[in-house]
């Protein structure tokens, strides 16, 4: 399963970081300075950094349990933006839960199969 995993955590991995860009404009947008540097990024996170090496399918576990955790986490703003009358927050939040969600369902076929 190298290859697989190996080209589908890239396309996740790319996927992710390009999205901190748009994120981080949109923090920018809203007159805020977007979080920067390694150790207030960790500070900010509710996904854990795995400490040792998983295994591959522990590897899938771990991305299915973060993207649900991060759709989780988006379904929850979208009341504060709502409520602030922020579409493009909001278009923000759905176009990330959209991508999370897709992608728990990708890992978890790979499960489940």
């Amino acid at each position: 399963m190298f290859n697989t995993l190996h080209l589908m955590f890239m396309d996740q991995y790319t996927e992710l970081w390009n999205s901190l860009d748009e994120i981080a404009e949109r923090i920018r947008a809203l007159g805020v300075v977007a979080p920067y540097g390694g150790s207030t990024l960790a500070g900010l996170a509710s996904i854990k950094e795995v400490t040792e090496q998983p295994a591959a399918l522990d590897m899938v576990r771990e991305l299915v349990t973060g993207h649900e955790a991060v759709a989780r986490t988006a379904r929850s703003i979208f009341p504060l933006a709502e409520a602030a009358s922020d579409e493009p927050s909001a278009d923000l939040l759905t176009q990330r839960l959209q991508s999370h969600e897709k992608t728990a369902w990708m890992l978890r076929s790979l499960l489940e199969g």
